[in-house]
């Protein structure tokens, strides 16, 4: 039986894969890209996970300690020379996911927290960054007891960092009586 969809080999993945880590904000996961990348019905698990892989071991596409993958210059280069072979509506399609996960990215790289054991053994420094699209906005170093603190107070500011800004502002603000 025949393919659906427009990507019809393993070819087709391979632009399809460049074309859409070219424009992510930042690096993302496996599945993260699976997801983006099984917006046509011609693309299955498997040539997709094998497509990707040669990427990685073609120097098109990094895999970073982390587990997330970014483009190269070489892969930025050799998919801007071939997206146009990709039908218009995948890209359509590649667009619209893109948006949302690129809004998501870019929240992330905005939000930031780093843990520093201090010299002395008496705790961990525990900062906490926010910024903007134009740059810092906030860095807070917070001497916590843990390394187990820190994390739990790391998370909560991940949560809703804008709401312990919001609350710096207006402690500093606040008119005395």
């Amino acid at each position: 039986m025949g393919r659906m969809g427009f990507i019809h080999d393993k070819l087709d993945i391979k632009f399809l894969i460049l074309y859409i880590t070219s424009r992510l904000a930042g690096p993302v996961d496996f599945t993260t890209l699976a997801e983006l990348s099984f917006c046509d019905e011609g693309v299955s698990y498997f040539e997709f996970a094998e497509a990707l892989a040669e990427l990685v071991d073609t120097q098109h596409l990094d895999l970073g300690e982390d587990q997330r993958y970014t483009i190269t210059d070489k892969g930025r280069r050799n998919g801007a020379i071939c997206e146009s072979s990709l039908a218009f509506s995948v890209r359509q399609r590649c667009e619209a996911n893109l948006a949302r996960i690129n809004a998501v990215l870019r929240r992330d790289a905005q939000i930031r927290t780093e843990t520093l054991p201090r010299e002395d053994g008496s705790g961990v420094t525990l900062r906490l960054i926010l910024d903007d699209d134009k740059g810092n906005l906030m860095t807070l170093d917070m001497l916590t007891v843990s390394q187990d603190q820190a994390s739990r107070l790391a998370e909560r500011f991940r949560e809703q960092p804008e709401r312990l800004y919001q609350k710096i502002l207006q402690l500093l603000l606040e008119e005395e009586l």
